[in-house]
This record gives C-alpha cells, sequence and structure tokens, in this order.
C-alpha cells in the first residue's frame, strides 16, 4: 500500500539552543521542540515527571459538590452505587472507586450495564436497579455527561448522581448534584484530556485530603490508571504522562492481584511497558464485555486473592481467545466479500454486512479492514430485528459529519470525528451503503485515502548509538502527543543479506557510510523487489532493542521504504 511522508518541519534555533544546554543529539532536541519542550527546564520536567506536578483535584469544577455528597450519604448511611461503562476505562474507573470507598465504608456496590441488553452508558435497567435495592447516590464513571433523561429519571425516584466524565459535553447537561468532566466550559481545570478513570482517580485524591489520608491511600490505584490512559487512547502529556509514568511504575514494581494474574496469564516476566498496556492487558479486558458480562473485568480487580484473581483472568484470557477467533473469522469473511465484488473495490467506503457476525468485534473489523483498504469502513451485523454496525475513519475525515448526512435511513446513530455506531432496518442497507459512499465521494480528500506516515528527524545510521536509544527510552511512556520517534534515513544501501521471511516481513541488513545494521519490517514483503534493484533507498523506521541468544543489539523497527524519485 502506497504510504505519504510527512517529515516534521525543524525550528532550527530553539533545537540548537537546546542542544547546548541538554548536550544531547541535535535530532532529539528537534523531536523535543516538535514537541512543546523548548527550554532546559520544559524538558527537564519532561524527562523526570513527579507526583508533585499532579494537580489539586479541588480545581475541578463541582469537587467540593461531590466530596459533600459522598461524605452525606456516608454519615445517613445511604447505599451507594458504583456504575461504569463495560470498556477498561470504564471498569478500571469502577474498580478503583469501589475499592476505595468500600475501605472507609460498607454500604458500597458496584454495577455493569451489559453491552447487549443495556447498551452504552448510564441505563435505565441500572436506575431501576438502584431503586430496588435503596440506593440512593450513584457515582457514574466514564459515562453520565450525555445522559439528561436518565439522569432526570433517577431524580424523580430520589436518586443522586455525581457524574465523572470525560466525554465531551452537550449544551444542556444532566441535573446531577455533581459534574466531574474537564471538559466543561466553565472549568478551571488545568488539563483537559484525562480519561474517565482519571477524573474518578482526581475524585479519589480529593476524598483522601478531606479525610486526611496518606497519598498512598489513592496511589496504590495508579497500575489502574495507566491502564485506562494506554487503553482509552488519551494523550500522554501533561498530568497522563505524569500518572502513566508512575502507574507503569507500580505495574513492574508492585502492581494489584488481578493485573499480576493477567501478566502471568499472558507470560510477560520482562518489564511492562505501556504497548504491553495496550496489547496485552487491554484486549482481555474489553473482550469479557464484547463476548460475555464486563462484571468479571471488574471482580478481577477488587479481588485480592491470587489464585481467585487467577480465575477471573482465564475468564477473560478465554473471553480474549473467542474474540480474536471471530475478529479473524470475520476480518477473512469481510474481505472475500470486497476482493470478489469490483464495485466494491473501486469504492472510497468499505460498507459490509452479514447477519450472523458476531455485534461485540464489528468495530475490530472495520479497522482491521481499513489496513487493507484504507478508506472510512463501516461493518453492520443483525442485532435482534434490526442491523446494527460500527464505523471507523481515516485520519483527517470527520466520520460522523458523513453519517449524520445519510440519517434518513438510519433508526439511530452516535459517535465523534474518527468512530461511531448506528442502527437500521435491513431494507435500508444498500440504501445506506449507497449514499454513504455518495457522501463521502464528494467530501473526502485524495490525501486522506492515502496513508501518512509522520517522520520526526532525519539521521544517520553512524548517530544511532546506545547512549542515543537511551535517551530515547527516557521519553517513554509513548502515546498520542508523545508518540515514539520516527526517523528516515537517506541513502541506505543494500548488503545482499535483506530476505524476506514467514512471506510476509521482510529482514533487512542495511549499511550506510560504512556503518551496517539489521532490521524487519513486518508485512513489507510486497516492496522486497526494490532491494533487489542495486540502488539507494530511503529507509523510515523507530527504533529497538532486539534479544538473541542471551545478546541485545539495536535494530530498526522498519516502518517503510522506498528508492527516491530522480
Amino acid at each position: 500500500m502506497q504510504k505519504r511522508w510527512n517529515i516534521k518541519k525543524e525550528n532550527e534555533q530553539d533545537s540548537a539552543t537546546l542542544s547546548k544546554a541538554l548536550k544531547i543529539h541535535p535530532a532529539l532536541c528537534k523531536i523535543l521542540v516538535q514537541r512543546g519542550f523548548n527550554t532546559f527546564d520544559k524538558a527537564k520536567s519532561f524527562f523526570r515527571p513527579q507526583l508533585s506536578d499532579l494537580h489539586a483535584p479541588w480545581l475541578m469544577k463541582d469537587m467540593r459538590l461531590a466530596v459533600q455528597r459522598i461524605e452525606g450519604a456516608i454519615n445517613n448511611k445511604e447505599n451507594i452505587l458504583v456504575f461504569g461503562d463495560y470498556d477498561v476505562d470504564g471498569t478500571t474507573a469502577v474498580a478503583c472507586m469501589y475499592r476505595f470507598l468500600k475501605n472507609q465504608y460498607s454500604n458500597v456496590e458496584f454495577y455493569i450495564p451489559h453491552r447487549y441488553r443495556e447498551g452504552y452508558g448510564v441505563s435505565k435497567a441500572g436506575i431501576d436497579f438502584a431503586k430496588e435495592n435503596n440506593f440512593t447516590l450513584i457515582i457514574s464513571l466514564d459515562c453520565g455527561i450525555k445522559s439528561v433523561d436518565l439522569i432526570t429519571y433517577a431524580k424523580t425516584l430520589g436518586i443522586d448522581f455525581i457524574v465523572c466524565d470525560h466525554h465531551l459535553p452537550d449544551i444542556e447537561v444532566p441535573p446531577a448534584v455533581a459534574i466531574l468532566n474537564p471538559k466543561q466550559k466553565d472549568c478551571n481545570y488545568p488539563y483537559k484530556e484525562l480519561c474517565g478513570c482519571g477524573v474518578g482517580f482526581k475524585l479519589i485524591q480529593a476524598l483522601c485530603e478531606t479525610w486526611q489520608l496518606p497519598d498512598t491511600y489513592f496511589l496504590e490505584f495508579l497500575d489502574l490508571v495507566a491502564t485506562a490512559i494506554a487503553a482509552d487512547i488519551v494523550p500522554v502529556t501533561g498530568e497522563n504522562r505524569v500518572l502513566a509514568f508512575y502507574g507503569l511504575k507500580k505495574v513492574n514494581e508492585n502492581p494489584c492481584t488481578g493485573i499480576k494474574a493477567l501478566l502471568k496469564l499472558a507470560a510477560q516476566e520482562k518489564e511492562v511497558h505501556i504497548t504491553n498496556l495496550v496489547f496485552i492487558v487491554a484486549p482481555r479486558i474489553n473482550a469479557a464485555g464484547r463476548m460475555d458480562d464486563a462484571k468479571k473485568a471488574v471482580q478481577l480487580f477488587i479481588e485480592n486473592d491470587f489464585d481467585k484473581a487467577l480465575e477471573y483472568a482465564e475468564m477473560l484470557h478465554n473471553d480474549n481467545t473467542d474474540r480474536r477467533e471471530a475478529d479473524s473469522n470475520i476480518t477473512e469473511e469481510a474481505l472475500a466479500i470486497i476482493q470478489n465484488d469490483v464495485s466494491l473495490i473501486n469504492r472510497k467506503t468499505t460498507v459490509v454486512y452479514r447477519d450472523h457476525w458476531h455485534k461485540g468485534v464489528v468495530g475490530i473489523v472495520a479497522s482491521r479492514l481499513i489496513e487493507s483498504y484504507y478508506r472510512p469502513t463501516i461493518v453492520l451485523t443483525k442485532s435482534g430485528d434490526i442491523v446494527a454496525g460500527s464505523a471507523r475513519s481515516v485520519p483527517g475525515f470527520n466520520l460522523y459529519e458523513a453519517i449524520h448526512a445519510c440519517r434518513q435511513s438510519l433508526l439511530g446513530y452516535g459517535g465523534h470525528f474518527a468512530a461511531a455506531g448506528m442502527t437500521l432496518l435491513e431494507e435500508n442497507v444498500k440504501a445506506f451503503a449507497d449514499k454513504f459512499e455518495e457522501v463521502v465521494h464528494n467530501t473526502i480528500t485524495e490525501e486522506s485515502l492515502i496513508p501518512e506516515i509522520v517522520i520526526d528527524a532525519a539521521i544517520n545510521f553512524r548517530d544511532i548509538t546506545q547512549t542515543f536509544y537511551s535517551i530515547i527510552l527516557q521519553m517513554e511512556p509513548f502515546g498520542p502527543g508523545n508518540m515514539r520517534p520516527v526517523f528516515i534515513t537517506r541513502n541506505a544501501g543494500e548488503t545482499g543479506f535483506s530476505k524476506v521471511v514467514k512471506e510476509k516481513h521482510v529482514r533487512f541488513v542495511a549499511r550506510q557510510d560504512g556503518i551496517t545494521l539489521t532490521g524487519i519490517g513486518f508485512n513489507l514483503a510486497e516492496k522486497f523487489h526494490l532491494l533487489q534493484k542495486d540502488k539507494p533507498f530511503d529507509i523510515v523506521y523507530t527504533l529497538d532493542m532486539n534479544e538473541w541468544n542471551g545478546q541485545q543489539s539495536l535494530q530498526l523497527r522498519v516502518i517503510d521504504f522506498n528508492i527516491p524519485q530522480v
């Protein structure tokens, strides 16, 4: 697949000044400046995050109201229900809040809505459960900011809400006794990009200060907060970077029993990085809600007995195995549908439908299809008597607006710029697919249909040293807003030892200015013929450490390569 290379521009003056101050490679200083760390003090705070950098929770709008309402509930011996969404952010947030409150007060329970019976966010079934069981205060986590009607309904039943959310509020907000959400326009909290678990963490921090509890009482949840940050793909900048940095430290030194059990099942024995949370821990938690009931994810994280935690972890592990099998089978079937229909291949959208596909994985499948056909994609399946689906976009294209333009064919829809969901009648599937193609065809740019690789800096092979790499490691944890640096090296030469491995990948042995480096390029076998032309090539890559037979060596993780046009 053709890709666009976008090399970031350099602020040469700031980079040079910073290089003198830090005495590190100019390319690394260029990257720091690009990311906003253009002075010695800013760079120092970036490389050495401190827990003292966490903001005071009282800066968040309604924090005092939330604390007062919880204190009132405890003083009046009310029943408190901790309610959260079924994904990683929601279940970790519920586990943190439940564990904390339960250690201080006995009348606390938790509730996770069933993905298919109740749907996303605050549910009527959950509110009715609260009423039937005499709960008079619900703390919602990672949801609630858009639940105006349902929270109004709860109020008529004598149930108060404290909403802890991070999604963008609408003009009208629910009638909760307190809304903790830094994205509210009138909220002065300095950092706006907390995840749902992060917002709940700030409430726990405020309660600890109010009750004069040691900092350890809220810092013990950092491993779960880091997991939520990793899984929810929020920016790893500012306060999130501090939380993720120390959360990973806790994961590696003293994780909660649930995370320890998940890592043991996954045979993760080496140091855990944020990518391990993204690709090992998060999918297993998400699989619980996708394939069955996410309640067991919370049960895993609140369990102190390791053997019992291992039982819950095995349930999640099995759910994830089922999810992977469904994901693989549906992806294969969907690709065959496209490949066998010329009219679908040549479209600027992908819309595929089969009534037997598992609803829990259609969003994942949509993302998989984009890897082969890079364009806005919707995967539909049957859910009861109606068709339901998930949509994924390509960067730079507003998916929600395109679906909104097709609303006449839909029963309902929701989402945001990059992802969305919808429901419709089966007889309207073709009309919807055609209208979606028409809207996207008329609004998307040709550039948006070509994947972009953002390149941070140009370096030579001689620049790649252990010291250079160790400084890159100090830039972790990586994530949105602080991605692993991507480099380009020009005019590299083929040594004759590069080869295709496992029919899909390329094992590189490349040379530049007398220095030879090895690398691996996953799924690049279709471009291997370029190496056989015996011409210099430009190579785009990240750096990592290869371990083989107890020996470590720096290697290139190749993203793309091309012979430059003369």
